[in-house]
């Protein structure tokens, strides 16, 4: 559903921003306690393609196994530097979860949680999965400290699969089934076929055919055909553009009014607002509710950088538009979509909006 109004978000209170901010340093310092619980090794960062990322080495029998902790942010350098502390218990963080909840955090369907929680358990995000989509804009309210005014609804879970190209580092041969963890969840989630005779990359839960996973990857030199990931036990479909969005992803919490809660990782918001603007014009002739959809996560998230980090999107901008001329083609409509859609959108500060980046 569009709306009309120029301004697409409330900011948060100071209140509400804090009890976020409490409850990821507890979440992901849970996490980190969990993952290296009863076991001993250490911490080691990577750098792929000038980014830093953390990850935890330990020696299983003859083998040394490495867990993935996350991006070299100052968050995760003060988790690991903490490590021996005490561990937030469950019932504490579920209680720091339903107190920010009920300051007006942005919370999941309980189904939908339930199926996420479940992918975090067999492990998807730490072997580098992605959530994408409707869901991961969700997370951005809370990690911006804002309400969304639109554009935040959905019955899809969008997974994503980073191509081997990807900045993220993942440990050797990872191993999960995420193929069992969508079959086995509630009714089960039944793989659909796509018109090459393949199955996999979209699951519909059986009895409730409108809660559908979508995972998608890396467009590569094979083309838009199914890739198998053989490492997770599913296919995957290859989009365009994907390679922008997925590089560099960022941890967030996500939880349900009654404070059950999960870390996954999303697309830095930045780039989900440059990626949504290509992606408008990519969809807008085929799939309108859609495009509308993509339109105004763009318009939402390019407002609150205007107002909070003009310079974080701007750079997102410059990598995209240095990308050539096909992109700079679609950004350049996508910024027209945004000016007949909303004529005089408070998007000044962003030196893009008024001048091609040269």
């Amino acid at each position: 559903m569009l709306y009309n109004s120029l301004v697409h978000f409330t900011e948060r209170s100071t209140a509400a921003q804090t009890a976020y901010a409490q409850l990821q340093d507890a979440a992901l310092n849970a996490q980190l306690s969990r993952s290296v619980a009863d076991l001993r090794g250490s911490f080691g960062r990577k750098t792929v393609k000038g980014r830093g990322y953390w990850y935890f080495s330990f020696r299983e029998g003859a083998r040394i196994r490495q867990i993935y902790v996350g991006p070299d942010t100052e968050r995760v350098r003060a988790l690991i530097a903490g490590k021996d502390a005490a561990t937030t218990d469950a019932e504490a963080l579920q209680a720091l979860a339903r107190a920010y909840a009920g300051h007006g955090g942005a919370t999941l369907l309980p189904k939908h949680l339930r199926l996420i929680r479940r992918l975090n358990d067999f492990g998807f995000f730490r072997v580098g999965g992605v959530l994408v989509g409707t869901h991961a804009f969700l997370a951005y309210a809370n990690l911006l400290g804002v309400r969304w005014l639109g554009g935040d609804q959905t019955m899809d879970v969008d997974l994503a699969v980073p191509g081997k190209h990807i900045a993220i580092a993942l440990p050797t041969a990872p191993t999960i089934d995420l193929h069992d963890a969508l079959t086995s969840f509630e009714a089960g989630f039944i793989p659909t076929q796509s018109f090459t005779g393949q199955s996999g990359a979209t699951y519909r839960l059986s009895g409730d055919p409108d809660f559908q996973v979508d995972v998608v990857t890396t467009l590569g030199r094979e083309g838009g055909k199914l890739k198998y990931f053989e490492a997770l036990g599913v296919s995957a479909q290859p989009l365009p553009f994907m390679d922008y969005l997925l590089t560099a992803p960022v941890q967030a919490v996500m939880l349900d009014r009654a404070g059950h809660h999960v870390v996954v990782n999303v697309p830095s918001p930045s780039r989900h607002a440059v990626h949504k603007l290509i992606l408008h014009r990519v969809r807008e002739l085929g799939y309108r509710t859609k495009a509308n959809k993509d339109l105004e996560q763009a318009a939402a998230l390019f407002q609150v950088f205007a107002t909070q980090d003009p310079m974080t999107l701007e750079a997102a901008w410059a990598e995209a538009w240095a990308r050539g001329p096909d992109w700079r083609q679609r950004l350049t409509e996508g910024l027209q979509a945004l000016g007949r859609r909303w004529p005089g959108a408070a998007f000044g500060s962003l030196s893009f909006v008024t001048s091609s980046p040269s």
